[in-house]
């Protein structure tokens, strides 16, 4: 009878109707608790109510026969609550409803699995027949995938290259293509389509002044960070009068905003005031927080206040305490990030030598630390010391290798790690150990493993590339299998094809024949170069070419023998007066035997007797001694050792 009345009260209720259909549920439910369906009617109004911590308190009483019941709202529930990671296992298991993926779908954006996020936007975008109204909601949600997908390094992923013509008559679509093009670093662009964006949320008539001036707000954030970036200080403070940070709904947007508004005030020039500053920013609950990278810099930004004001010590226990309980060795910034400031506090605002020595000692107790060995890493790249940088990194590596863990193995053969490694021997032309290294790489992360996701294609395709330069055959066996192996997983991939039919053409050429065809020719590769714009950009021209070009281009690099002579002869060198000695007279010619010793010289005339003695015997053509021919010459004659002869005079004094 209560489940007849309320349903019937709510055939007649309105949209505005939540609180009356709230209290008829609590009156059916106070005589019979069980309800299953007044239950799923109470959970629907405080939905709608925005009741999301009641809502769920309502869920977790009511057991699994009301979550089985009403999976959708469940879900919902979740996510609204800071619990995106729930709600994807709840909606994910619910067929047959659009709303389930819609839903599953912002679950993944906002728990930072964007790559799914974009593979369900593109699912419903496909399904002509149930669009409808929903076209411009999945463009703007696409798009905004996108740019996240650009911010966490997935570039790959991205499917929107430029904005159409329907996609900037939305400020919405307009304002999220700005934020992948700031993803990109493409400053520029971003602050025209900020501006555009701007511009058509002030003209909309689909918003209220409230909703309106609560979309330009983040609007304005962002335009304020491209500014900062760009070093437009002056354009920076005009847009720091439109935004009131205190009338930020969002503490994830009002927190950017604080950040970016001291930095334009200038508030870093007092490090205290910048303290105190970011200290006051409030910090963002579960349901409403930064995204990872978002966090990072955050706490980058924390970290660095604190640096300032020196409290060194303290950085020391706080970064100490979160790194002894996070994953060690770990790849992730977060943690990487704590070792940094870990190692910078422990330098004490020293550089140099000093900082390396406190650093060190820091790595020797943490030696598998990638945060402290990279810091390591890049003092030693900045003062010069590559071998030493490599030195460190190595045997952090080794250490790595010589574990049993499949983490530290994942660790070690990280794609990042070897990028600077592999950049690290790039310097000093280290060429084998590119090739081992790569080697290694892709031998490892094709073995199947478990729980390790898909195995980098950036890395497989350099450690191919690198292999394919070897002599050995069994390094270019082992890049044909790589070739191959990218080839099956992306069939349209040209650069798969060339590599593959160059690794096994010499060794089997009848297995790569029918490839060959699917490549482009190199016609079409060159079609579109202008040869021209190439060599008045400075290429030069091949071995080919005219005289008349080579006789240019040579002409450009040296100065004419016709233009010295216009301007009286050969262009004598300028020498810098610090080379030239104090008594220098430009009038008088410099004497042409100035380089020869003193005594080689021809107006050289020695003194006294001895001297004049000396230069006779040197000269060449003069009076031979027969005495020193026959006993041989003075100069060559070696003496001999007194040992006490009758001929030695004895000194004078005390025996």
């Amino acid at each position: 009878m209560a489940a007849q009345s309320l349903s019937s009260l709510l055939q007649r209720a309105s949209i505005d109707d939540h609180e009356e259909v709230l209290q008829s549920s609590n009156a059916a439910l106070a005589k019979s608790k069980a309800d299953q369906h007044a239950l799923h009617i109470k959970a629907i109004a405080l939905l709608k109510l925005d009741r999301y911590d009641d809502c769920l308190r309502v869920f977790e009483e009511a057991g699994d026969g009301l979550k089985s019941r009403a999976a959708l709202e469940y879900a919902y529930v979740l996510y609204k609550s800071g619990r995106p990671e729930q709600a994807i296992e709840v909606v994910s298991q619910v067929t047959g409803i659009r709303g389930a993926r819609h839903l599953e779908a912002q679950a993944s954006y906002r728990a930072e699995r964007f790559r799914r996020a974009a593979e369900l936007y593109e699912e419903l975008s496909k399904d002509g027949a149930s669009l409808s109204n929903e076209e411009n909601d999945l463009r703007i949600n696409a798009w905004a995938t996108d740019a996240q997908l650009q911010w966490k390094g997935y570039p790959g992923f991205v499917r929107h290259n430029r904005a159409t013509r329907d996609d900037l008559e939305a400020f919405e679509t307009v304002y999220n293509a700005a934020c992948l093009s700031i993803a990109k670093g493409e400053f520029e662009q971003g602050e025209l389509l900020l501006k555009r964006a701007k511009e058509l949320c002030r003209t909309s008539e689909d918003l209220s002044p409230e909703d309106r001036d609560a979309e330009l707000l983040p609007i304005a954030v962002q335009q304020l960070y491209v500014l900062l970036r760009q070093g437009k200080s002056e354009e920076a403070q005009f847009i720091l009068e439109e935004i009131s940070v205190k009338d930020i709904p969002e503490a994830s947007t009002k927190k950017i905003a604080q950040t970016n508004a001291t930095l334009a005030r200038g508030a870093s020039a007092n490090p205290y005031a910048f303290y105190k500053a970011l200290n006051e920013i409030p910090v963002s609950t579960d349901s409403d927080k930064l995204f990872d990278y978002q966090s990072n810099l955050a706490i980058g930004n924390s970290y660095a206040a604190d640096l300032l004001v020196r409290k060194y010590d303290g950085i020391i226990r706080s970064t100490s305490k979160a790194l002894s309980r996070a994953a060690y060795p770990s790849t992730e910034p977060s943690v990487n990030l704590l070792s940094v400031y870990n190692a910078a506090a422990h330098t004490h605002g020293e550089a140099g030598p000093k900082a390396l020595k406190a650093i060190m000692a820091a790595l020797d107790k943490r030696p598998k630390d990638l945060g402290l060995a990279l810091t390591a890493v890049q003092l030693y790249v900045s003062a010069g010391n590559t071998t030493s940088a490599i030195t460190t990194l190595e045997s952090t590596l080794q250490l790595l290798d010589e574990s049993i863990s499949e983490q530290d193995k994942e660790v070690r053969f990280n794609p990042g790690v070897l990028s600077v490694l592999i950049s690290l021997y790039k310097l000093e032309g280290r060429k084998v150990q590119i090739r081992a290294e790569l080697a290694k790489a892709a031998v490892y992360w094709q073995q199947p493993r478990q729980g390790t996701g898909e195995p980098p294609v950036s890395l497989l395709r350099a450690a191919a590339a690198s292999l394919l330069h070897s002599s050995n055959a069994e390094d270019l066996a082992t890049a044909g299998d790589l070739f191959r192996s990218l080839y099956q997983s992306n069939k349209a991939d040209h650069f798969a094809v060339a590599g593959y039919v160059a690794a096994q053409a010499p060794i089997d050429y009848a297995k790569v024949e029918s490839l060959v065809d699917k490549l482009p020719s190199v016609a079409d590769l060159v079609a579109e170069v202008d040869l021209a714009a190439l060599e008045s950009a400075g290429i030069a021209p091949s071995s080919g070419a005219n005289a008349a070009a080579a006789a240019a281009i040579a002409g450009a690099r040296k100065r004419p023998a016709a233009v010295c002579r216009e301007h009286g002869g050969a262009v004598k060198k300028r020498v810098r007066k610090s080379r030239l000695p104090k008594d220098y007279d430009q009038s008088k010619t410099p004497d042409p035997e100035r380089w020869l010793p003193l005594r080689d010289r021809s107006n050289y005339r020695p003194k006294g007797r001895k001297g004049k003695q000396r230069a006779a015997d040197r000269t060449q053509g003069g009076v031979v001694n027969d005495k020193l021919e026959e006993s041989g010459s003075a100069i060559n004659q070696p003496k001999l050792q007194s040992g006490g002869g009758a001929n030695k005079k004895k000194k004078k004094g005390k025996r």
